[in-house]
């Protein structure tokens, strides 16, 4: 039996620099490690935001390695084999997992996939995971560039576990941005799921961090456009903590969401009690423990009309202020009796006050300073959407509050605009720019649309085969030989009669950028040069080059028509008896 312990969204480093909740993220990862050890399992699984930061400080760096190390760096012996290719599904540059590397002792190997808070940014694309990674300390799977808008196809390489007769293709895909990997999932060939060519039973278990939206496939991950041949999927970036598997109809896999192990906000979903799974896999046959969480910060919230609350009156502060104190009184208390840990609880009441008046939660809060963990924050007010509707019907000036604004996302104020940058790269560089703090993160996207134009414009080059392309090369060439060698910038006798020296430079000059050209191309075209009778090219010496008299200047011949240069092989001199014939390819200037 392959046993896993399960956790995600373990946000280490959130509130760094609260003085009262700045270590909860540790103590409940701390209380995640020491549960595998306890429960005996053979690795932990991580799905996605590590850590709740890109960049996490270095502080927080250090006690999460402290961590790891503290409960996975042992003498313990690994109970399962790793026989996939381990190179192509792990992002280091040892390809090994790390249990493996006879130089560290790893009795207890984590799995894990990044996340939205914890992603690759920056030029090379790093993370903190990938410093765990570096460091030996976890096995980072699944790593696909998000920023990156030339990655057309992914391929997604498990890592095929054995455990006695049990064998568990783990498939891990790190957070891509929700619309491209939308539409990529509606591809096909897009997505390349690789499988185990053995005629052994392999359960299918994948670990990936999106946001779900049930039955769209806009704004989230529809669990409908995942490949039917999953066994059990592990849902990350969701906090809300499901207790019991979930089934999707017209598919043969289950969802499980773990959710968060720390609350990230006041909300309601966050409120629910937090818990990690215990996954035994034998055979095709898996079952789920819950483990519930004692560690966790507890936290109490609870929504309030004023229009249904009896005894307050519109106006009167005072009696709002009295009402409002006994709810989060009685939530205060509710922590109290349910037992746990004695930390300083979460209490967020969200009130609905339309058509009532309002306080200010700072100072309704510092009444609680030392009885709750946010008192700057206890209360939130709001109105409801009907109201708020109706408001703008009836042109009311009244003042919104901001979370009632009708934001728009970052992905549609790009689309409103007439840009000349890659819109999937401006808008993956402005994401990790507020999101992650990447300060270089625009400077990227400039060099990397650069580099893209100039690799068009090198192969648009070499496809050129109009004359007049050629012309204009062969133009700047001669103006700057012509610059460079100082007999060809003077005139009189110094220099060579021009119906002999400028027509030799031009045709050795073209001769050169053909053979060039012929060579990066690849093609089948003849070196051959055109050939035309004597009279033909008096002819056209006499249209379109006339013979320059003796010292002539150089400006006469610079303006001569360049085409009759590579169009013509220019004939010997009349002491060779007139003879006719093709120039020779290796004539020198």
């Amino acid at each position: 039996m392959l046993r896993i312990l399960v956790a995600t969204d373990c946000h280490l480093g959130y509130l760094e620099k609260d003085e009262i909740r700045r270590f909860d993220s540790f103590d409940t990862f701390e209380e995640i490690c020491s549960l595998a050890v306890i429960n005996k399992v053979d690795f932990i699984l991580l799905g996605g935001n590590l850590f709740h930061e890109n960049k996490p400080s270095i502080s927080t760096l250090v006690k999460s390695m402290e961590i790891i190390r503290s409960y996975c760096l042992n003498d313990h012996q690994v109970q399962f084999q790793v026989v996939s290719d381990q190179a192509a599904c792990l992002q280091n540059r040892f390809g090994r997992v790390n249990f493996e590397d006879p130089n560290f002792n790893i009795g207890l190997p984590v799995f894990t996939v990044h996340g939205t808070h914890d992603g690759p940014a920056g030029v090379d694309g790093l993370s903190a995971t990938d410093i765990l990674s570096a460091c030996n300390f976890v096995n980072y799977f699944g790593k696909v560039d998000p920023g990156s808008s030339d990655v057309d196809q992914i391929s997604v390489c498990p890592v095929f576990i054995k455990k006695g007769a049990t064998s568990v293709a783990l498939y891990g895909l790190g957070n891509i941005r929700d619309e491209k990997l939308s539409l990529m999932l509606q591809t096909h060939y897009k997505i390349q799921w690789m499988k185990a060519d053995s005629e052994d039973d392999w359960f299918n278990l994948f670990v990936f961090h999106q946001k779900r939206r049930k039955g769209s496939s806009t704004n989230g991950i529809n669990e409908q456009l995942l490949p039917s041949f999953l066994d059990l999927v592990i849902w990350g970036h969701e906090h809300e903590c499901l207790i019991d598997h979930q089934e999707v109809s017209g598919k043969d896999f289950h969802i499980i969401h773990p959710g968060s192990s720390v609350a990230t906000s006041l909300s309601n979903a966050e409120a629910k009690p937090k818990s990690v799974v215990l996954l035994e896999i034998k055979g095709m046959q898996y079952k789920q423990t819950n483990i519930p969480l004692k560690s966790v910060r507890p936290f109490q919230y609870a929504e309030v009309q004023l229009k249904d609350q009896l005894g307050v009156e519109l106006n009167n502060e005072a009696a709002l202020y009295e009402h409002l104190d006994n709810i989060v009184s009685n939530l205060i208390d509710k922590t109290a009796i349910s037992g746990s840990e004695p930390k300083l609880p979460l209490v967020r009441v969200k009130v609905d006050y339309s058509g009532f008046s309002t306080i200010t939660p700072q100072r309704f809060g510092q009444k609680y300073v030392g009885k709750v963990a946010n008192p700057n924050d206890i209360i939130l007010f709001s109105r409801s959407a009907q109201q708020n509707r109706t408001r703008e019907h009836t042109g009311g000036s009244e003042e919104c509050e901001p979370n009632e604004l009708d934001q728009q996302s970052i992905e549609e104020l790009i689309a409103e605009s007439n840009l000349i940058l890659d819109k999937n790269d401006l808008d993956s560089a402005l994401h990790d720019f507020v999101n992650k703090d990447e300060n270089m993160a625009f400077h990227s996207c400039l060099d990397k649309n650069i580099d893209a134009a100039k690799k068009k414009l090198t192969f648009a080059t070499k496809d050129l085969k109009a004359e007049e392309d050629i012309v204009l090369q062969l133009d700047q060439c001669m103006q700057e030989r012509m610059n460079e060698d100082p007999l060809l910038s003077k005139g009189g006798s110094e220099i060579m009669p021009c119906s002999q020296s400028l027509p030799t430079n031009t045709l050795s000059t073209f001769q050169e950028l053909k053979c060039s050209s012929n060579e990066e191309q690849d093609t089948h075209e003849s070196d051959e040069l055109i050939e035309i009778s004597d009279k033909e090219h008096s002819q056209q010496a006499s249209q379109k080059r006339p013979a320059p008299v003796d010292g002539g200047s150089q400006s006469s011949r610079r303006k001569t028509d360049l085409s009759s240069f590579y169009r013509t092989a220019p004939s010997k001199n009349n002491d060779d008896g007139g003879k006719k014939g093709k120039a020779p390819a290796d004539m020198e200037p």
